[in-house]
This record gives C-alpha cells, sequence and structure tokens, in this order.
C-alpha cells in the first residue's frame, strides 16, 4: 500500500539519467511474446516507438529490463538497453511526463464518485466489490507511479472515504471485548501472535478486506508484548479470541455484525474445520494446500498475508457469485 506522506515528484527525485529498451520482441512464438509485452506493462514503461521502451534507471528497473533484454535474446529476439541522458531541462520534463498517472488516478476517482448514487438504494455489498477492486486498480496504478503527486493523495483519499461510508451502511454495529463501543477502529495497529495458520491469516484478511483497509499489522514472537493501542486477535487475553465453539475467525463475524454475509459465513466453516476439525468441508482440502504452499514459499509474514489474501478474496468472490445467482 502507498504512503500519502510521501513527497512528490519534483526535479530533485527525478533520474538523471533513463533506461531506453530497444527490442524486436519474438514474433515465433507468441507466448514469450505476450509475456515480454505484460512484463513491459507491469513495470510501467513508456512506449516511444514501436520497440523502444523507457524507464526512469533505479536499481529495480534496471535489474528487471536487463533480465527482459536476456529473456527476450532467448526467445529468438534481439534487445539493447541504453542508457540516455537528457540535454536539457525542457527535455528531461518532458520525459518524466511520459510517465504522468494523473488522468488514471482522476478516472478512478471518478468511478469511486460515481458509487455514490447508490449508497442506501444498492446492495452495499456490491459496491465494496466494486471498491475492493478499485483499490486494487489504485495500488496498480500507485506501483508504476515513479513521482508521486497530489493526484494520488486525491485518489487514495477519495478511496479510503468511499471504503468507510460503504462499511458504515454494511456494518452498522461493531463493537468487540475490550474496546469501548465507538471507538475507532480504522488506521489502527492490529497484533496477532505466531505461528500464522488458516484463522490467525484469515482473520488478518477479514481485518483489511471489511474492517481497517489501512490496519498495520504486527506479528508477535511467543511472550512478545502487544504494542500499546493495538486491538489483538487470535490468542490468549487478546480482544478478539477463541471461545469454547469458535474459533477467532468466528468470532470477529459474530461480534463485528459481520456473520450475516453468507460468503464470510462459509469461509468460516473452511476456517474452522483446517484450525479444529469438526464438519467437513470440501473445500478445505485445497485451501490447505494453498496455505500450506504459501508458508513454504514465502519469505516473512507481510509476504505470506499477500499471498494468502489472494486465496481468501478468490473464495470470497466465488461465494458471492454463488449467492447472487
Amino acid at each position: 500500500m502507498t504512503d500519502p506522506t510521501k513527497s512528490h515528484a519534483s526535479a530533485a527525485n527525478t533520474p538523471t539519467a533513463w533506461l531506453c529498451l530497444i527490442a524486436n520482441l519474438p514474433t515465433e512464438d507468441p507466448n514469450a511474446r505476450i509475456r515480454a509485452l505484460r512484463t513491459l506493462e507491469s513495470l510501467g514503461a513508456a512506449v516511444i516507438r514501436e520497440g523502444a521502451f523507457f524507464l526512469p534507471d533505479t536499481p529495480g528497473n534496471r535489474q528487471a529490463v536487463e533480465g527482459l533484454a536476456d529473456y527476450v535474446q532467448k526467445n529468438g529476439g534481439y534487445a539493447h538497453v541504453l542508457l540516455a541522458t537528457p540535454m536539457n531541462a525542457a527535455q528531461q520534463e518532458a520525459f518524466r511526463q511520459l510517465f504522468d498517472r494523473t488522468a488514471r488516478y482522476e478516472g478512478l476517482i471518478r468511478t469511486i464518485a460515481s458509487l455514490k448514487v447508490g449508497y442506501g438504494v444498492a446492495d452495499p455489498s456490491a459496491i465494496s466489490r466494486v471498491l475492493h477492486k478499485q483499490r486494487r486498480e489504485f495500488e496498480a496504478i500507485a506501483g508504476m507511479d515513479f513521482f508521486p503527486s497530489e493526484a494520488r493523495d486525491h485518489a487514495q483519499e477519495a478511496l479510503r472515504d468511499a471504503e468507510t461510508e460503504v462499511r458504515k451502511l454494511l456494518f452498522p454495529a461493531q463493537t468487540a471485548t475490550g474496546i469501548a463501543p465507538g471507538e475507532p477502529m480504522l488506521g489502527r495497529v492490529w497484533a496477532t501472535r505466531h505461528p500464522l495458520w488458516a484463522d490467525r491469516l484469515a482473520c488478518a484478511w477479514l481485518i483489511r478486506r471489511f474492517i481497517d483497509p489501512e490496519a498495520e499489522m504486527v506479528w508477535l514472537d511467543k511472550g512478545q508484548e502487544c504494542p500499546a493501542g493495538a486491538i489483538s486477535f487470535g490468542f490468549e487475553g487478546a480482544n478478539f479470541r477463541n471461545s469454547e465453539t469458535r474459533v477467532t475467525y468466528e468470532e470477529m463475524l459474530t461480534r463485528l455484525s459481520l456473520a450475516r454475509n453468507a460468503a464470510l459465513a462459509k469461509i468460516a466453516g473452511i476456517v474452522h474445520f483446517l484450525e479444529v476439525r469438526g464438519a467437513p468441508v470440501a473445500e478445505a482440502a485445497g485451501v490447505q494446500t494453498l496455505l500450506q504452499g504459501a508458508v513454504a514459499r514465502c519469505a516473512n509474514d507481510d509476504e505470506l498475508l499477500r499471498e494468502t489474501e489472494k486465496t481468501f478474496d478468490l473464495l470470497y468472490e466465488a461465494y458471492e457469485e454463488t449467492a447472487v445467482r
């Protein structure tokens, strides 16, 4: 997630050199060509002309472009990576303007604003799904925004405000053990303990997806003190914790008035089975395999959460589509 406090673009943070990839992309292997084009798109490269692509010279971009050039050459094309230095300030500004994302942010803001006509009229779950897609779009734009501007701040603010309003429509009453009624639950620190498995990961996904999109997650080791002011979950003495019959995820659904959401309730069945068994759930085996793969593959807890969020997002969207039919 991007940081709205990050300084905006200026001459001070504009690179003095630029990367230029001159390439003849593979033609005999369509898949290799498509992969190369998608890589350039994901990097946010500007197209100067056919076969000429432009990027700011940063260590990350340099590594990515050199790797792509190697891939193109191994698959029947040719590629050369050059460094370009502007001759004057005007040319430097022209290069920077190639990466102006303002129009995309403004389009995102318009889409978010258009959803307001449905507040109190349309199904808030449907609006929430659209907003979730807009957040993904925002993160995609921000990921290739080399020169942050006020447009990004405005888009992030519009998205955050809309999510807050829709959350009020979805979940009008949010109270929890150890949290005062009416206490804000946005922009908070949320803490749980290792090891991370189905219940704690599902709770973290639920928090970031439906309760606090700006949440800062803290992963505590055994015996480590919970940070002051944090909302804790998934361990003995936490604000949200297991009961005699429910795992923490189920407790969160109940105490935050989320249990009426059928898709979240179905996910609860999977999480419950993976943690304490009980009634078998058909999808549980597949979810277990995906979670085990993520645990083995990810280098740290934040990466693990990002990976498993994809699994829970797909589950939620599938269950939501089933409920709509």
